[in-house]
């Protein structure tokens, strides 16, 4: 089976695509195949989570482009940047992946999670949309801790 050894930051005219969530984009080793059908063996020395727009270079020279499906996420926003910088503060204090952007952070949805922090006074919104959530403070993505709705 051919590998993929190599991640490039972005691609250019990329021969396939494969579209996944970010639970199946945090990988080291595994069997995948391309949206077009193309089966190759995904061989890194480490986990790690492939971003949306990634490319995968193939042994052969093609890229395969990481496409990164929406998912049911909350939009977490606080009253001024302080308070959300409050509210990610318990967010992470939770062990949560949480992608932190200027003006909200993105967490999965969590309905016990979602009622802590309006409890804290966080405006909150479900949205879909793309989760990279933001890399552990060893490398890579560590543990989630989430309760299931």
């Amino acid at each position: 089976m051919i590998r993929a050894t190599e991640i490039l930051s972005h691609t250019h005219h990329p021969a396939d695509t494969i579209t996944l969530d970010q639970g199946d984009r945090h990988r080291r080793r595994v069997a995948m195949r391309s949206d077009g059908g193309v089966e190759f063996l995904l061989d890194l020395p480490a986990a790690r989570l492939l971003r949306h727009g990634e490319g995968l270079r193939l042994e052969d020279g093609r890229v395969i482009e990481v496409r990164a499906v929406p998912e049911r996420l909350l939009e977490v926003r606080g009253r001024d940047a302080r308070h959300l910088l409050a509210l990610t503060w318990q967010i992470g204090n939770r062990h949560l992946a949480a992608q932190i952007e200027d003006g909200r952070v993105l967490i999965r949805h969590d309905r016990v999670i979602a009622e802590m922090l309006e409890g804290l006074g966080a405006v909150l919104q479900e949205v879909d949309e793309a989760f990279d959530p933001e890399g552990g403070a060893y490398g890579g993505h560590g543990h989630d801790h989430h309760h299931h709705d």
